[in-house]
């Protein structure tokens, strides 16, 4: 059983400290003995890639803080694990994104969502591993996978995959190693590995967090956002990471919300959710025929209309989309040369060229984006391919997409089974929740009922199951709520039996 509890991980957390039933160091001692057991021993998830060896220092001037009776700041004294394309500063902490060639790269300053985790009294412990350069390096290369760190193992089975690059946030957090930790998406990297290791997320919507300081992919789709083992933990990372960066053109109007204000049990009543069945719902096969009615069900007990269906019009033109092969190269180059004169690499093309010259190590699955982003685009963004299909992505996923669906039913939300619904949802930089419902039988297991049960023993793996809420730009307030409600209801997070 995780040491930070189940749900309402990080208030009773909080709780604890208020009462002086435990300290932040304390609390840092079972976050390192946790990680020794099942991260380095035991299971061996490999989640975790570094350690901050600042933290015990940092655990107790917070302990100090607290005792001198300081201003107290909303996470003070919560373990936290970043991903590790997400910058830190101070030379303790390299920022790979798993990629060899950034193995000893050390960012100048904080990422601005860290120096809000910080001020808000947050303890980073460490980094973790993750699918190398936020899976954009190469065809073929498994969820969670790094030249850097290796796989990372997904703690309710090791048959299981942990799916997309947050991988390594999301084991840890399952895994009880930290109760949240940040991940990373471009197109469904918090919201897929928060399914598969059956925990909450929440992507928001592109511009509400701070992009600087992130090893990117694209412009128009990158943002970073919670991974926790419930809506409401998420919800407050949430509160505390949202925000304008001056440095961040997509930040500038951001709005600055208490998040943890839309925790309502009554969260439900009088929401307006619609089920886009054709090219989502429809597609999922029988054997989601009883989650989907588990979800109604859920919904319209907690008083919700569902409006089923709610078709998506442009669901079966949405094709592949170019759009972040052109954005790559310009914005890696962009990132590398923030580093400064002294960084390992300071163009796309000369991790290219480290990588061929550390092939058996560095090219396990070889590098074919980024061989493509670098010869086949010009890193300018002017090519009339790139504005084309940013502008039909834009149009299918958003205008004609999203928003006129929302409009035509008079939703509040809509409901995608699984991570069906993230590749429309991050294309129109809108924002989604991932909650957890229970295991399933994977692909070829015996039948099982979908419900909160862990897989235990020798037996055919049962994977984890959940839904994302989508809305509109912004509906951040909206989606919390609704998830939170939700997930109140079903109650479907389960801990690995570790």
């Amino acid at each position: 059983m995780s040491p930070f509890g189940p749900d309402g991980a990080i208030r009773r957390l909080l709780d604890a400290y208020r009462r002086g039933e435990t300290t932040v160091r304390d609390e840092l001692a079972r976050a390192f003995a946790r990680i020794a057991a099942v991260d380095r021993a035991g299971p061996t998830l490999n989640a975790v890639l570094r350690i901050d060896p600042d933290a015990q220092w940092t655990a107790r001037r917070l302990d100090a803080e607290r005792r001198a009776g300081a201003a107290i700041g909303s996470l003070h004294g919560v373990p936290v694990l970043l991903k590790d394309n997400v910058d830190t500063g101070g030379g303790s902490m390299a920022t790979s994104a798993g990629a060899l060639a950034l193995a000893d790269s050390f960012a100048p300053s904080d990422a601005p969502l860290v120096r809000r985790l910080r001020a808000a009294g947050a303890l980073i412990i460490g980094k973790t591993n993750m699918t190398e350069l936020a899976n954009y390096m190469s065809t073929g290369m498994p969820g969670g996978y790094s030249s850097l760190g290796g796989q990372v193992i997904n703690p309710h089975h090791p048959a299981l995959p942990v799916s997309t690059s947050s991988s390594g946030s999301a084991a840890a957090v399952a895994a009880g190693l930290c109760p949240a930790a940040i991940g990373t998406e471009t197109a469904g990297s918090i919201l897929a590995p928060a399914f598969a290791n059956g925990i909450a997320g929440i992507k928001p919507t592109v511009g509400l967090v701070s992009r600087t300081g992130i090893v990117p992919i694209s412009f128009s789709q990158d943002t970073a956002g919670p991974l926790a083992r419930s809506v409401e933990d998420a919800a407050r990372v949430l509160t505390v990471i949202a925000g304008p960066d001056e440095e961040d053109a997509a930040t500038h109007g951001a709005p600055v919300v208490d998040y943890r204000r839309h925790l309502r049990r009554d969260g439900l009543r009088g929401a307006r959710i619609g089920i886009p069945r054709t090219g989502f719902w429809d597609d999922q096969g029988d054997a989601w025929r009883d989650t989907l009615e588990g979800v109604r069900a859920a919904l319209q007990d907690g008083g919700a209309e569902v409006v089923d269906p709610a078709d998506i019009a442009t669901a079966d033109r949405i094709a592949w989309s170019p759009v972040m092969l052109y954005e790559f190269k310009a914005a890696m180059n962009a990132y590398l040369r923030r580093l400064g004169p002294g960084a390992p690499c300071r163009t796309l093309a000369d991790l290219i060229a480290f990588n061929a010259a550390h092939a058996q190590a560095a090219l396990r699955y070889g590098q074919v984006w980024l061989l493509r982003a670098e010869h086949e685009t010009s890193g300018r963004m002017h090519e009339a391919a790139y504005l084309n299909a940013r502008a039909e992505d834009l149009r299918l996923c958003r205008t004609e997409g999203i928003d006129a669906t929302l409009d035509r039913y008079g939703l509040d939300a809509l409901v995608f089974p699984h991570g069906a619904g993230s590749s429309i949802a991050a294309r129109a930089g809108y924002p989604s929740v991932a909650v957890p419902l229970g295991f399933a039988p994977a692909a070829g297991g015996s039948p099982a009922t979908t419900g909160p049960r862990a897989p235990t023993g020798p037996r055919a793996p049962i994977e984890p199951r959940g839904v994302m809420f989508t809305g509109t730009a912004f509906s951040e307030p909206v989606l919390v709520r609704i998830a939170h409600a939700f997930e109140l209801r079903t109650r479907g997070r389960v801990s690995p039996a570790l």
